[in-house]
């Protein structure tokens, strides 16, 4: 298989193509404006409904809840538009170290690279498969609530969005908008996610070389060691750009999550039907895999990347000669120091994090329940 562009790399292809259709990536044509101009009026009238609203508290929380979700894949598009060539260029080095692997002849090594890819593409399947599905919920929604509404709320000065024909315009508007939205959300979750599982596997590259040092010569174990050193300067230019590219929309996101499973735990004990509750269950669903797979990745980034040094220790280093052993123990120093995907620059994205942000979460639902009730 030849990989001539980024659009070839499996790891990336699935994304990639639904980004370069929607010209987030690769292209600039007027698909972009296609998808962000709607996008940008309807969040707009989503705040306004939210703020001018004069329904009842579970339509108030679910449409403030839709439109935060709607402001975020904004965010996440506009960021890609504006960011289109540091992304590119980022993933013109991923191509790069794809190849190199691919072309490896370990073949654990390219084992390795196959069965990264195969978790790529299939968590992109996954995660497109519940963003349809919670497509489907917001379209369905009005079909069993019990009262006439829209799929999600909107206002607009001088309309009455109840009424003939403007409630059908703004519900055939609705359902024709929802699944572009898809197309900028999670995308950029599976090409994220993706990014990440290349770190992981460039993590396992170095513990398996390292590991491989056992019985060797001290010359043959400081060539292999450098090129791990060079390797581990590639591995941490990697997550920092990763950083660099992504931590205030996870901070943003990191916030948003929060207030927004609580207000749909919120919603679930306060809904009138069965149906309702199904599609409230989906909504919690959605939100909660796609933060789950995110911060799950990152924390195994976390992990891997502890583990090279512990590779490095246990390849026999004091066997080889002195100059070596120094060598080696530099390189434990540095990798003792964890490669981390940041939220905000500041807090690691990992499990502890999530955990302590769930708990938050429930203490101020309960409250909530408490006072409502």
């Amino acid at each position: 298989m030849q990989i001539r562009s980024i659009e070839d790399v499996p790891l990336l292809s699935t994304n990639l193509s639904i980004m370069k259709f929607w010209s987030f990536l690769l292209e600039h044509n007027w698909r972009r404006y296609f998808a962000l101009i709607p996008y940008l009026f309807i969040n707009t009238t989503q705040f306004l409904d939210v703020y001018f609203s004069t329904e009842p508290i579970d339509a108030i929380v679910r449409n403030a809840y839709i439109a935060v979700l709607f402001f975020n894949t904004i965010l996440r598009a506009v960021l890609l538009c504006v960011n289109r060539f540091e992304y590119e260029g980022f993933m013109e080095k991923i191509r790069l170290l794809y190849i190199e692997l691919m072309n490896s002849e370990d073949p654990a090594l390219r084992k390795m690279l196959q069965e990264c890819t195969v978790a790529s593409r299939f968590i992109s399947k996954v995660n497109l498969l519940m963003g349809f599905t919670s497509c489907v919920g917001f379209n369905m929604y009005p079909l069993f609530a019990t009262s006439k509404v829209l799929p999600f709320g909107m206002y607009v000065p001088g309309v009455d969005k109840y009424e003939s024909p403007y409630y059908q315009i703004c519900f055939l508007f609705q359902i024709i908008i929802t699944p572009a939205g898809c197309c900028m959300y999670i995308p950029f979750t599976n090409l994220i996610v993706s990014f990440i599982l290349f770190g992981i596997l460039m993590c396992k590259v170095l513990q398996h070389k390292l590991r491989n040092l056992k019985d060797v010569s001290s010359e043959k174990a400081r060539t292999v060691i450098v090129w791990c050193i060079k390797y581990q300067l590639q591995l941490i230019n990697f997550v920092d750009t990763i950083n660099d590219l992504t931590t205030f929309t996870f901070l943003f996101e990191f916030m948003a999550f929060g207030a927004m499973l609580c207000a749909m735990l919120f919603l679930l004990i306060i809904v009138e039907t069965v149906a309702q509750m199904c599609i409230i269950c989906i909504y919690i669903f959605m939100i909660f895999a796609q933060s789950v797979i995110m911060y799950y990745f990152a924390n195994e980034l976390y992990d891997q990347s502890l583990k090279v040094a512990i590779a490095a220790y246990e390849s026999n280093w004091f066997d080889f000669d002195v100059s070596t052993q120094k060598t080696i123990k530099l390189f434990i120093l540095r990798a003792q120091k964890p490669c981390a995907i940041l939220v905000g620059k500041v807090y690691p994205m990992n499990l502890e994090m999530l955990q302590s942000l769930l708990n938050a979460t429930y203490s101020y639902f309960t409250l909530l329940k408490r006072v409502y009730g």
